[in-house]
C-alpha cells in the first residue's frame, strides 16, 4: 500500500499564485530602492534649504551637485539593473566611434522583478526631473543666475537618466522620435477607420 506523506509539500491550486503576488509586492532590494530616492530627494532638499540652513553658496552648491552625481551613478549602474533589469552606457569601438548601449532583461527573467520597487523606480526617475525643470523655471523668473547653473546641473543629470531608461524601456534599437511618429499616424488612422464607420 502507498502513501502520500508529502502532501504538505505539495502547493494547492492557487497558493503559487499567491505566493508569487507577494512577492511581487514585497521589496527584494531595500538598499537599492533607499539610495535610488535618497540622494535625489537629498538634492532637492538641500537645494530648497541651503540659504537657510548656510550662507555659503560654494559649500551648498558642491553639497548638491555632490549628491546629484552619487545619484546619477547609483541610478545609471546599480538601481536600473537591480529594480527594472535595464541599463545603458556610452562605449568606444577599436575605431573611436561612440555607440550607445540600451539594454532591457530578458522576459524569462523579468517575473523575478517586484512591482512594488519597479513602481518605486519610475515614479523616483520622472518626478525629480519634473521638479528641476520647476526649479529652471524659477531661477529663471527671479533672476537668480548663481543658482541657474545648479538647477540646469541638476536638470540634465536627472534628464540624461530618464532618457536612458526610457530608451531601455522602449527598445534601445529603436527611434524615439520614429516610435512617437508610429503612434500618432497609428492613432489617426483608428480614428479615420471610426469616422467612416459611422453613418
Amino acid at each position: 500500500m502507498l502513501r502520500q506523506d508529502s502532501q504538505g509539500d505539495v502547493p494547492l491550486f492557487d497558493e503559487d499564485d499567491t505566493a508569487l503576488r507577494k512577492n511581487k509586492l514585497k521589496i527584494q532590494h531595500p538598499v537599492a530602492t533607499f539610495f535610488h530616492l535618497f540622494f535625489r530627494i537629498s538634492a532637492i532638499v538641500v537645494y530648497l534649504l541651503c540659504e537657510r540652513i548656510s550662507s555659503s553658496f560654494i559649500a551648498s552648491m558642491v553639497t548638491i551637485i555632490l549628491l546629484l552625481s552619487c545619484d546619477f551613478w547609483a541610478v545609471k549602474n546599480v538601481t536600473g539593473r537591480l529594480l527594472v533589469g535595464l541599463r545603458w552606457w556610452n562605449q568606444v569601438d577599436d575605431n573611436g566611434k561612440s555607440h550607445w548601449v540600451f539594454e532591457s532583461r530578458k522576459e524569462s527573467s523579468k517575473k523575478e522583478t517586484s512591482s512594488s520597487e519597479v513602481r518605486v523606480f519610475w515614479l523616483g526617475l520622472v518626478m525629480c526631473p519634473v521638479l528641476w525643470v520647476f526649479f529652471v523655471f524659477f531661477a529663471l523668473i527671479s533672476f537668480n543666475v548663481k543658482w541657474l547653473v545648479v538647477v540646469i546641473m541638476g536638470l540634465v543629470l536627472q534628464w540624461a537618466n530618464l532618457y536612458g531608461y526610457v530608451r531601455c524601456k522602449v527598445g534601445g534599437g529603436s527611434n524615439l522620435k520614429t516610435m512617437a511618429t508610429n503612434y500618432f499616424g497609428l492613432q489617426l488612422f483608428k480614428q479615420a477607420m471610426n469616422n467612416s464607420q459611422r453613418p
